[in-house]
């Protein structure tokens, strides 16, 4: 639990300035916390690894973290999770995509759990709270897209992808 509450700090500072891209511009560290949510309280599960690499998932593409940062505060195998759904900014975002697309079926276990994660809120967040300057085809745009990605994970864990799909199918006919 020590370790979680320390992710969660950790995550809190780094993120302290961001705000999510909805309306109301939601802080940042509301997503993280919300995919610990989904996967503990949602999906069942325990493996404390997973949660705090769930809670510090964006501190490497969004922030001034290293990969060594995080080895040093949370050990070899939460880095590596994290690192493992980071996207490289320094592409295009078209290959980002793409690549999240490619490389979903080749990542750990833990990883493919903290994406899916990630995939559900934020399906849930653009039904909720959807970026001001988004229409319904960007939506769907992003909905799809999100299936690939999770299509090229199905098996990791299928309580968690019935929630992808019922949110999915709730975006699709909202959007």
């Amino acid at each position: 639990m020590n370790r979680i509450i320390s992710a969660i700090a950790f995550a809190a500072e780094k993120h302290r300035n961001q705000r999510r891209k909805d309306a109301q511009a939601s802080p940042y560290i509301n997503h993280p916390i919300a995919l610990a949510n989904v996967l503990a309280n949602e999906g069942g599960i325990t493996d404390e690894t997973v949660l705090i690499a769930a809670v510090l998932h964006d501190t490497l593409e969004d922030t001034d973290t290293s990969h060594e940062e995080l080895m040093q505060c949370f050990g070899h195998e939460v880095a590596k999770i994290v690192a493992e759904v980071s996207d490289d900014k320094s592409l295009s975002k078209d290959e980002r995509k793409r690549l999240q697309v490619e490389l979903a079926r080749h990542i750990s276990e833990g990883a493919k759990l903290v994406k899916l994660a990630d995939k559900i809120c934020n399906l849930r967040d653009i039904v909720a709270l959807p970026p001001a300057d988004w229409d319904a085809p960007r939506k769907l745009e992003y909905f799809d897209w999100a299936r690939r990605v999770v299509d090229e994970m199905r098996g990791v864990h299928p309580m968690l992808e019935a929630l992808f799909d019922a949110v999915y199918g709730e975006a699709h006919t909202l959007a």
